[in-house]
């Protein structure tokens, strides 16, 4: 058997000698090698947190991508659904000669409204004058019935007022005529002046009240000669007689030179007789002065001036004072004579009647013209 067949287990090298080295050298060596071996260590671990890190990004990415992915497919879905729709309505409109034939209708339309309103601001317009017109007349109409029923000037004068404004403002020289007949009634009632008959009313009522406080004067005798008081005094102070001169000197009287009218004297039931009998004519009188009754105004005042003559003597100052006011109240007017309004009104309704018959004619031009246009 060889050496070279001999198991390796037997051989066993030779020792070689050591060699020894220096011990500084052998630190300087064994420094760099743990340096470079931290190097590589350090390297190591950035390599790999630098591979982690890629691979972290590639997977975030990965995940953005496919989130981006989907979203872009939903919106690529709803835009195709809109794409659908879309077609859909444009397979529903009409055509472009569909669509040429509704905006010539459409313009028709607008032309046909447009007419419309200007022939219904034409009517309102027409009804507006009218309505006005209508209420000239019927101010008129009630100015003449405040002047026959009542008298009422001032009344009166204002509704015509009033009639006259609504003339002038139609602007129309159709009224002139209207205008100038208003204008003369309106001249006429201002120069007749206005009764003051509720002056006269109160007047009357302040009579009536001092009608009531009326009292009778009691005839005194006054002695002139002092023959039958001297027989009566016959010692210091009034003896029986004289009493009884002075109680019986009241009913009777004894004048020699009577040339005046004596008055009985009225006393108890007749006095209140003629209070109320002057009163019921005072009150008579107020009646007629509110309703501008003359005749039964004059009337009934110089009844009163009858009770107040007949009954009480001239010297009584409370009658004389109250005849002499009711004298006063029966020359003051109740009545006066108005201008009769008769000619106004038929002016002002012939106007009335000549702007129909005119609105008449223009709508019967008017319509063969609207029934011959397309």
């Amino acid at each position: 058997m060889s050496e070279t067949d001999l198991p390796k287990e037997h051989v066993q090298p030779a020792p070689e000698a050591p060699v020894e080295k220096p011990v500084a050298v052998r630190e300087r060596r064994g420094t760099g090698l743990a340096a470079v071996a931290l190097l590589l260590g350090a390297a190591g671990v950035a390599v790999g947190g630098w591979s982690l890190w890629q691979v972290r990004h590639l997977q975030a990415s990965t995940e953005q991508q496919l989130t981006e992915v989907q979203t872009l497919g939903t919106q690529t879905l709803s835009i195709k659904q809109g794409e659908q729709k879309l077609l859909a309505r444009l397979n529903q409109l009409p055509s472009a000669a569909a669509l040429d034939d509704q905006r010539q209708l459409i313009v028709q339309l607008q032309g046909d409204q447009q007419r419309l309103n200007q022939r219904l601001e034409t009517v309102l317009g027409a009804s507006r004058k009218d309505w006005r017109l209508a209420e000239a007349e019927h101010l008129l109409r009630l100015a003449s019935l405040r002047l026959s029923a009542l008298q009422d000037i001032s009344s009166a004068q204002a509704l015509m007022q009033g009639a006259d404004t609504i003339l002038r403002e139609q602007n129309d020289p159709g009224a002139f005529a209207a205008r100038e007949q208003l204008a003369k009634s309106l001249t006429a009632l201002r120069s007749v002046e206005q009764p003051d008959r509720t002056g006269l009313f109160l007047q009357l009522a302040a009579l009536r009240d001092q009608v009531a406080q009326l009292n009778a004067l009691a005839p005194v005798y006054q002695d002139k000669g002092d023959s039958l008081l001297g027989l009566t005094a016959d010692g210091d102070g009034a003896s029986r007689w004289e009493q009884w001169w002075d109680d019986i000197s009241h009913y009777i009287r004894i004048d020699f030179n009577a040339d005046k009218n004596v008055r009985p004297l009225l006393a108890g039931q007749s006095l209140t007789q003629v209070r109320l009998a002057l009163s019921l004519a005072l009150e008579q009188a107020q009646w007629a002065a509110l309703n501008g009754q003359e005749s039964v105004y004059t009337q009934a005042l110089a009844q009163a001036q009858d009770v107040l003559k007949g009954n009480f003597n001239q010297d009584n100052p409370q009658s004389k004072k109250i005849l002499e006011q009711v004298v006063e109240l029966s020359k003051q007017p109740v009545t006066v004579k108005t201008p009769d309004l008769a000619a106004t009104l038929s002016a002002v309704q012939a106007y009335l009647e000549r702007r129909h018959v005119s609105a008449d004619e223009q709508g019967a031009v008017a319509n063969p013209a609207q029934e011959t246009s397309p």
